[in-house]
């Protein structure tokens, strides 16, 4: 019983529900670990009586908690900007209906101020009384607490918040004012999904690139009527050999990662002399080579080939000296990302030296405050500068490729992706090791999908550091990948209410949910969204515990809806009809994760899947049911008049898919493009690892042959697809 309350102090689930009427336990050792991963000590019965006295203690004494979300009303008023991107005197509402709870319940007499970070004070008496004047900063009265208490007039953004009680009690908060909602797209628009790496072009070294993704932004923008361009995460990965291909275990969420650059388009290039020409001659036939190899010759995408090109490259680039406008927006961008950018490039400057599992560095050098890193990182202040600017370059062909989108009309523009973790040997999670909950992996619960459950081996964020400080890191984070964003998407976007965390070492099913606190989490996305005006998605698919998806609702954030999951579960387990779908979401066919259109309709992945061993059931089984669900798929285009009597071929039922999907009220339509040229192997297959290459494949058409942009643009099967969304486009 104890040890149950203690954990519910801490936010650590004891039983969890697989299903509405199921209730599962979780396993003692498992909830002691948990704590003890949260500075909290369970491990013997006297352990768990002290650790609940001191928890309860603190909560009864505590006059506010670490941070406090204010939502603001729109249309209220009007107020100063934020720090990033919201005018001074823009209309914002600031006036809330009441003053959220942790303030509202505060002793008569407490006296509180707030310290805008925009430099002002704010101060006024007790909540539980009006003052005889209300402050001169402030926009709006406090109401007399019969008439419900109200906000003072504060301005959007992350505040200090403090108070004082009648019997001398003192306590500080971060507070954050949030709009009430994210940015909304227009009513309908359509774009493309893609791995940026699978999308080569004529000039790409090997894999796609930024230059690509500007190209793909143009093309389809200009002659498509593509609202956006939805890519992969382009997250720094950790160096190995070979490198992690995925995208989903990067070493950094907070840069970037400059394989993605186009080296011929740093400016500096272009003045190189001397010796250098002919080096950089060299390299260009060289990644002739890695292209043609993936294009002409079935040779998988080679991350680690393509960066020992480029940064031989890059290395000749830096030779030329930046002039004094590059030079200033360069050291612009140094004082703008400040630590954060030099615990990133310290890092990988020692990562070269090391290796990049910094758990096996000197003990001095697995601290980032240590004196010992200070003197590696003076020591190797060239590398540290190279890993500097690189970041730089990378950030300045993003912007151009978010210039590229906007130029070319797109409403949404480049959505990102913000996967849902870092590696644990990675750069963040070395700088912000504090910030991790040590011997712990977030993953998944045994579900239907998958009865052993999921360790994805990523370390999870602490929520009772994240809420002391503010949520500075995950902010940072936020404030990084929406500066040159049109919208995020935001993988397993459950994961701002509760994670399942497994200790090290254990089975996945032996885990538990931890829970954060889902309105901080949500305000300070809110208004990070709200100051770089872009969309929010996120992927909700799968187990999703109830009540969230109605929150992000609230907020503004889209879901994310995919054909073959969208049926009348809880009635006739049907396809869902197109007018019972939701509106806030992006409608797809599919994801990298699953089947393409085109495998999906023949049962393709099926027979994929039965060759690697990983069916739990004769072939014959699941192609008899697979078959029964894309019939009834069939059935339904063909009842909605949207698929000819006879069937068509597999290019029609293709195209049927999208009219079906266009039927739906979503706002967002996303095509994958590889399913606009009857590519059929999915670019990851979920339970394996070096049975199937994934994260490695290029674009390619229905026969397997890879295609460039170049021939994407003009293929014929594409087009008549694209004309299915805008009846413009033809062939």
């Amino acid at each position: 019983m104890g040890l149950a309350r203690l954990a519910a102090l801490h936010g650590v689930a004891t039983v969890h529900s697989p299903s509405p009427d199921v209730a599962v336990p979780v396993p003692g050792e498992t909830v002691v670990a948990v704590l003890a991963a949260l500075g909290v000590d369970a491990s013997t019965d006297e352990a768990v009586q002290d650790a609940l006295t001191r928890a309860e203690s603190a909560a009864a004494s505590r006059l506010l908690p670490p941070t406090v979300v204010v939502w603001t009303t729109p249309g209220n008023a009007t107020t100063g900007a934020g720090t990033t991107g919201t005018p001074c005197g823009s209309p914002v509402g600031v006036l809330p209906p009441a003053l959220p709870r942790a303030l509202a319940d505060l002793p008569p007499g407490t006296l509180l101020r707030v310290e805008t970070e925009q430099g002002d004070t704010v101060e006024w008496p007790s909540p539980d009384a009006p003052p005889p004047d209300a402050p001169a900063s402030a926009a709006g009265t406090p109401l007399r607490a019969s008439e419900g208490r109200s906000w003072p007039g504060l301005p959007l953004g992350v505040h200090r918040l403090a108070a004082v009680a009648a019997d001398g009690r003192t306590a500080g908060a971060v507070l954050v004012v949030a709009p009430r909602e994210v940015p909304q797209p227009p009513p309908r628009t359509h774009g493309f999904l893609v791995q940026l790496y699978s999308l080569l072009s004529g000039r790409s070294w090997g894999m796609g690139d930024l230059g690509d993704l500007a190209e793909l932004a143009t093309w389809s923008g200009r002659e498509l009527g593509a609202g956006f361009v939805q890519i992969n995460p382009l997250h720094a990965a950790v160096p190995g050999d070979p490198t992690d291909p995925s995208p989903y275990r990067p070493s950094s969420r907070r840069f970037p990662d400059p394989v993605h650059l186009r080296v011929e388009a740093v400016p500096e290039y272009a003045y190189v002399t001397g010796q250098g020409t002919a080096r950089l001659a060299a390299l260009l036939e060289q990644a002739a080579g890695l292209r043609a190899a993936v294009l002409e010759k079935d040779a998988l995408i080679d991350r680690d080939a393509v960066w020992r090109l480029k940064r031989e490259a890059l290395e000749i680039v830096r030779e030329v000296p930046l002039g004094p406008g590059r030079r200033a927006a360069y050291h612009h961008f140094l004082a703008e990302r400040g630590q954060a950018l030099e615990d990133h490039a310290t890092w990988c400057a020692l990562a070269e030296v090391h290796g990049s599992r910094w758990r096996d560095w000197p003990p001095g050098l697995r601290d980032p405050r240590s004196a010992e890193t200070g003197r590696a990182r003076h020591e190797l202040i060239d590398r540290v500068g190279f890993h500097s600017w690189l970041a730089w370059l990378t950030d300045e062909q993003l912007a151009a490729a978010g210039r590229a989108a906007r130029d070319a009309g797109m409403a949404v523009g480049i959505v990102h992706d913000l996967a849902v973790g870092v590696h644990p040997d990675g750069a963040d999670a070395w700088a912000q090791r504090d910030a991790f909950a040590e011997g712990m992996s977030v993953g998944a619960p045994p579900d239907a999908f998958n009865a052993h459950g999921q360790d994805w081996g990523l370390p999870p964020w602490r929520p009772d550091v994240l809420a002391a400080s503010g949520y500075a890191p995950y902010r940072g984070l936020l404030r990084g990948l929406l500066t040159h964003a049109g919208a995020l998407r935001i993988d397993h976007v459950m994961g701002l209410f509760r994670l399942w965390w497994v200790p090290a070492g254990a089975d996945p099913t032996r885990g538990t949910y931890v829970r954060y606190d889902a309105e901080a989490m949500l305000a300070v996305l809110v208004l990070e969204a709200h100051r770089a005006g872009a969309v929010v998605i996120g992927e909700d698919l799968g187990t999703v515990e109830p009540g969230v998806r109605e929150a992000l609702h609230r907020r503004g954030v889209l879901g994310t809806s995919v054909l073959w999951f969208e049926r009348d579960w809880q009635g006739t387990g049907l396809p869902l009809p197109p007018e019972s779908w939701r509106e806030d979401c992006v409608a797809t066919a599919t994801t990298h994760d699953l089947p393409s259109t085109a495998a999906r309709l023949t049962g393709g992945h099926v027979e994929l899947r039965h060759r690697l061993g990983l069916l739990g059931r004769p072939l014959e089984e699941e192609l008899r049911e697979e078959s029964a669900e894309v019939a009834e798929w069939l059935a339904t285009l063909t009842r909605l008049g949207l698929l000819p009597p006879d069937g068509g071929d597999e290019e029609e039922r293709i195209r049927a898919v999208h009219r079906f999907l266009l039927r739906t009220p979503a706002r967002m339509i996303g095509v994958w493009l590889p399913d606009a040229v009857g590519d059929r192997r999915p670019q990851n297959l979920p339970g394996t690892w070096d049975q199937y290459p994934n994260w490695r494949l290029p674009v390619a058409d229905a026969d397997g042959r890879p295609m460039t942009l170049e021939e994407l643009a003009a293929s014929p099967r594409l087009h008549r697809l694209m004309s299915v969304l805008r009846p413009s486009v033809t062939d």
